[in-house]
């Protein structure tokens, strides 16, 4: 599959484009995918400030307060047709402090929300425990995949 990942409010403190390449790969390849899915993946990584995650948490979600990730996926069927997911919208500020407050490097930190946020962009959630089991697996797995242990286990 081919992947193209724009990345757009990067900081000195964000991880390399590299970085952020590698783990949208690890989260668009392997057997989770539709049959039927694009044989390309095109998305957008926003990294944005608090007040910002603030404010689309409060217009798309209801919700007040920042969050560590957003994903705005786009229609199921053109996803299948130009292979266009959606926008991932993180916030630098809480994933430094997550990774902190959870004694987790704040690469491994990273690579987890962003392969979260991928994959909500496929499909995936965790609004009720069964999917979140799904989803958390998934998110194992692919982590595993690039050497970085479950982020579930404290």
């Amino acid at each position: 599959m081919n992947v193209t990942v724009h990345i757009d409010g990067k900081n000195d403190a964000a991880p390399s484009e590299e970085n952020f390449r590698t783990w949208v790969h690890a989260a668009v390849h392997g057997d989770h995918l539709h049959k039927n899915a694009s044989k390309r993946a095109e998305l957008s990584i926003q990294l944005v400030e608090s007040p910002e995650m603030s404010q689309l948490n409060a217009q798309f979600r209801g919700k007040e307060g920042d969050t560590n990730v957003l994903s705005f996926p786009v229609d199921p069927e053109l996803q299948k047709r130009t292979g266009l997911l959606g926008d991932v919208v993180i916030c630098s500020e809480v994933v430094e402090r997550e990774a902190r407050e959870q004694g987790k490097t704040l690469d491994h930190h990273w690579a987890h929300i962003t392969i979260h946020g991928v994959l909500h962009l496929l499909g995936y959630d965790h609004i009720d425990d069964s999917d979140a089991e799904v989803m958390e697996a998934l998110e194992i797995e692919k982590l595993q995949g690039l050497a970085i242990p479950n982020p579930y286990i404290a």
